[in-house]
C-alpha cells in the first residue's frame, strides 16, 4: 500500500520541487516563491486544506493536496482535490488507483461526505481512471471562477 505522509513544514523543500514538475507538465505559470507562500499555511496546519506526501516521506513520489469546504446541499464537510501529481516516471503502476481509492476512506472517518475534483476536458487517460473510481461528471452544472 502506498504509504500517505501528511505534509509538514519540513516537507517544503520537496513539495515546492513536486509542485513545479507539476505545474511545468501542465503548462501552468509558477514561481517556487508563489509554491512556498500558497503551501506554507497548508503545512503548518490549516484547517482549510492538507497536502499528502505520497511514497517514502523522504523520497515521495508525488502529492495529493485538498481544500476543505462545507456545502449545505452536500450535508456536510466536503473536499476539493486542488492537484494531484505522480511523477511520470512511477506512472501506470496503480500509485494513483490506490491513492484515490484509500484516502476518501480515510477522510470519510472524519466526515467528509464528498471528494471533488477537476480534470481538463482533453486527459481522457486521467477521465476515465476517475470515472472507474466512481468520480462523476455533473453535467447540470459549470464551474465558474472569478479570481480576486
Amino acid at each position: 500500500m502506498t504509504q500517505l505522509t501528511l505534509a509538514k513544514p519540513d516537507h517544503a523543500d520537496i513539495l515546492i520541487k513536486l509542485i513545479g514538475d507539476f505545474h511545468v507538465e501542465e503548462g501552468l505559470e509558477s514561481t517556487e516563491d508563489h509554491r512556498a507562500t500558497a503551501i506554507a499555511p497548508l503545512l503548518e496546519g490549516s484547517p482549510h486544506g492538507a497536502i499528502y506526501l505520497a511514497g517514502p516521506a523522504r523520497a515521495p513520489v508525488g502529492y495529493v493536496a485538498l481544500a476543505f469546504g462545507w456545502s449545505i446541499t452536500g450535508g456536510g464537510l466536503e473536499a476539493y482535490i486542488d492537484e494531484f501529481y505522480i511523477r511520470p516516471g512511477v506512472r501506470g503502476r496503480g500509485i494513483g488507483t490506490e491513492i484515490l481509492v484509500n484516502l476518501p476512506t480515510q477522510l470519510a472517518s472524519f466526515g467528509l461526505k464528498a471528494l471533488h475534483l477537476d480534470v481538463h476536458h482533453t486527459n481522457t487517460r486521467a477521465r476515465k481512471l476517475y470515472e472507474k473510481l466512481g468520480f462523476k461528471a455533473n453535467e447540470d452544472y459549470t464551474l465558474m471562477t472569478r479570481r480576486l
